[in-house]
Formats: C-alpha cells, structure tokens, sequence
C-alpha cells in the first residue's frame, strides 16, 4: 500500500487537522505544497484535486478526496492504529456535533476574526481590525460555553477517548491561544483549559506544529 499524500499548506488549520489524524495513526504520508494564495489563484493541477480550490486535498492507492472530515474519517478506517472514532452511536453522534460547531462557528470566530486580526495582520504590516475583535469575543464566549457543556466531565471533547472532535479542534485553539484575548477567554473555562493542556503536550501536535507558532 502506498503513501498517502495530502496537498496543502503547513500553516493551515484545516491541514494539520488532517496531520494530526495520520500522525495519530502512526501513518507515514507525504505533505505536498500548495499555494492556493499565490497571485494567480491555485493550481490548475490542484483545482482538479479540489474544484473549490481549498486545501486540504487528499490521495491514497488512486483514490482521491477532498473535505477535512472526510479526509480523517477515511484515515481512522482505511488504516491500523488507535481508533479516533467513538463506535457508540451517542458518543459518534456527539462528534460529529462537535465537530459541525468546530466548522460553522467556531473557524471563522476564533481564527479569522481574532488570531487573523491580532496576530497575523501586525505581522504583514496593516493594523489589527479593533472593532471585528471586539464584536468577535461574544461570539467566542459563546462557542467557548458550548463547547465545554458538550464535554461534561470527560476529558476529551468527544467522550472518555480522544477522537476526530479534538484533532479537528486543536489546530483552531492553537491559533486562538496566540492572542491574549484568546488565554484571557479559555481561563474562564476550566475543562476547556484542561483539555487544551491535555491536547497540546501529545506527540502529534509537535510532530505537526504550524509555521505560524
């Protein structure tokens, strides 16, 4: 069986979540570049990987796919190694919640409209956008409070084990605790935190690190 291959860009969050689930696995893979910012669009080559020429992109033995959650699940199934799916269909189920949230509320808010401002935007010579930032913290308030009330009292967003949910997550929170209104905001929340501890101090988020830390 052949090297899996993942088309991307090391800084995405959306790539190392992908990253993540095969350093998990313990699968070797290949990571290709991808620019899909470069000044005249992405790729041709890529944009038949992925019409909507977004990263990550994916192939394994001739089989092509593109969609970060897709991209994991196959992983977690297609390969030996430590299950990163609950097999509960309540314990699945909230997963794949926790993982929609991620996805539809949670990227945008905590990445675009925080790490971005606060931390990227300095960083390429224009000034933070104050105000997105602060209509932004309630929003991130709000996602912070769903989040752990979905967690209850197990240590992991998904359940008792680590799964997708927290690989899917890590590479948001990692942005969001570079700014100081993301540490402000996750000492409030004292099972987030400590998942965040948890989360951080594993072997595959060194291993898949973003250039951008």
């Amino acid at each position: 069986m052949n090297e899996p291959i993942l088309y991307g860009a090391p800084y995405s969050v959306y790539v190392r979540a992908a990253r993540l689930a095969l350093t998990e696995k313990e699968v070797a893979y290949r990571l290709m570049p991808v620019d899909i910012f470069a000044k005249e669009g992405p790729p041709a080559e890529h944009l038949r990987r992925h019409p909507f020429g977004r990263i990550p992109a994916f192939s394994h033995d001739g089989f092509e796919l593109y969609e970060t959650a897709a991209i994991t699940r196959y992983v977690d199934e297609a390969f030996e190694g430590p299950q990163l799916q609950p097999t509960l269909p309540r314990q699945r189920a909230r997963m794949n919640q926790i993982t929609a949230i991620l996805d539809n509320y949670v990227y945008r808010t905590l990445v675009w409209d925080i790490f971005v401002e606060r931390v990227r935007a300095p960083a390429q010579g224009r000034a933070s956008d104050e105000a997105r930032i602060a209509e932004a913290l309630p929003r991130a308030h709000k996602c912070l409070v769903a989040l752990q009330d979905l967690m209850t009292t197990d240590p992991w967003l998904g359940g008792p084990q680590i799964t997708l949910a927290d690989l899917h997550a890590a590479p948001m929170f990692a942005y969001f605790v570079m700014t100081s209104e993301g540490t402000e905001l996750l000492r409030g929340f004292a099972g987030l935190a400590a998942w965040w501890e948890r989360m951080r101090a594993r072997p595959s988020m060194a291993a898949t690190r973003s250039p951008l830390e």
